[in-house]
C-alpha cells in the first residue's frame, strides 16, 4: 500500500517535460517541444520524442544533449508533528535535535514559525518562503489551534482576560527588561474538565512563548502545550512523523492567507476531540488511516467535519 500511496504522490507532481524544461531556464517551451521532437531529451536514460510526456522534476533524471537538467527546485509543503525535547531551528548549540531531523531527502525545507522546545504539535515545513513570510505575518490572521493543560483551574473572569486581549512580557523571559505588549484576543473553551483542565485555545498570532505568558499572568503554569490546528489544517499523524501536503491542502492554506478575519469559523468541538489514549476502561477502534478514534456522540459533529486530536 505504501509503494501505490508513493506512485500517485509522484503522479501528481508531474509535469510535461517541455514545461519543466521551460522551467530550467533551457529555452523557451516551444523550443523544448522542438527538443523532444528532435529526439535530443532523455528521460531516466530513455530518449523520448512524444510531447506528452510527464516527469517529476524533483526525482526523475532529464538530459537535454546530454546535459543533466538542473531545474529550480520543486516547492515542498510538510506537515510535522513536532514532538517534545526537539527544538525549532536549523541547528543548535547545544546538540539538542531539532525539527530538521525529522525530514529526509529531497529538497531542504525550513519551518514556518515555532513551537518552543517544551511544546509539540503541527508544525509547517516549506521551501516555499513567500507562503511562509505570508503565514508569519501578524496581518495574516490564519488561525492556530492549541490544547493546553493548565495547572490548577483558572477563573472564568481570568479566562475571559485572555479572551478579550492582555498585557505580556515581550521578551524571551520574564524580566528581560524589553517592556510589555498586548496580546490579540484569544477564543478559550474548556476541553476536560478536571484539577488540571485542558483548554483549547485559538489564536490568530504567535509571539515568543505567548500561551504560556498569558497563563503566567493569570497565576497558572501551562503545562502541556500541542498544537493541533494550523488553518485548513488538523494534525493527523503521529509525534515524529511527517507527511507532504496535497495540492488541494496548499490551495486552502494560501487560500486562508487571503480570508478576513469574519470569514473564518472555528473547526474544531469538544466532540471532535479523540479519546484520551491513556484513560483507563476507554474503548477505542482503529480507522482505516491506522489512527485511534471513537464514534461522535449523536448530534455532537455536523456530517463531513474532521476529528481532530484529543488531549493525552
Amino acid at each position: 500500500m505504501a509503494g501505490d500511496q508513493d506512485k500517485t504522490a509522484h503522479e501528481q507532481f508531474q509535469e510535461r517535460l517541455q514545461k519543466i524544461i521551460a522551467a530550467a531556464g533551457i529555452c523557451s517551451r516551444r523550443k523544448a517541444e522542438e527538443l523532444i521532437l528532435a529526439g535530443r531529451v532523455q528521460l531516466n536514460g530513455k530518449t523520448v520524442t512524444e510531447l506528452g510526456t510527464k516527469a517529476d522534476a524533483s526525482r526523475d533524471h532529464i538530459r537535454v544533449d546530454g546535459k543533466l537538467l538542473q531545474g529550480p527546485e520543486r516547492l515542498r509543503y510538510y506537515l510535522v508533528n513536532k514532538p517534545k525535547g526537539y527544538v525549532t531551528t536549523l541547528s543548535d548549540p547545544e546538540g539538542r535535535p531539532t525539527v530538521m531531523n525529522l525530514i529526509r531527502g529531497g529538497e531542504r525545507v525550513f519551518p514556518v514559525g515555532r513551537l518552543d522546545y517544551a511544546s509539540e504539535g503541527l508544525l509547517l515545513m516549506t521551501n516555499d518562503g513567500e507562503l511562509a513570510n505570508v503565514l508569519t505575518r501578524a496581518a495574516s490572521r490564519v488561525e492556530k489551534t492549541y490544547l493546553v493543560k493548565v495547572s490548577g483551574r483558572p477563573k472564568e473572569s481570568d479566562l475571559d482576560q485572555l479572551r478579550s486581549g492582555m498585557m505580556i512580557e515581550r521578551g524571551r523571559h520574564p524580566g528581560s527588561g524589553e517592556g510589555r505588549v498586548m496580546t490579540a484576543p484569544t477564543k478559550v473553551r474548556l476541553v476536560r474538565e478536571g484539577d488540571n483542565p485542558w483548554y483549547e485555545l485559538v489564536l490568530i498570532e504567535g509571539r515568543n512563548r505567548e500561551i504560556r505568558k498569558m497563563f503566567e499572568e493569570i497565576g497558572h503554569h501551562a503545562e502541556k502545550i500541542r498544537r493541533v490546528g494550523y488553518g485548513p489544517l488538523v494534525l493527523d499523524v503521529e509525534p515524529g512523523k511527517v507527511r507532504e501536503l496535497t495540492p488541494e491542502e496548499v490551495e486552502k492554506l494560501k487560500r486562508a492567507t487571503e480570508a478576513r478575519p469574519t470569514d473564518r469559523r472555528p473547526h474544531h468541538s469538544g466532540q471532535d476531540l479523540k479519546r484520551d489514549r491513556t484513560a483507563s476502561g476507554s474503548r477505542q477502534s482503529r480507522t482505516t488511516s491506522g489512527h485511534k478514534s471513537v464514534p461522535a456522540k449523536r448530534g455532537s459533529r455536523p456530517a463531513g467535519t474532521r476529528r481532530s486530536p484529543r488531549p493525552r
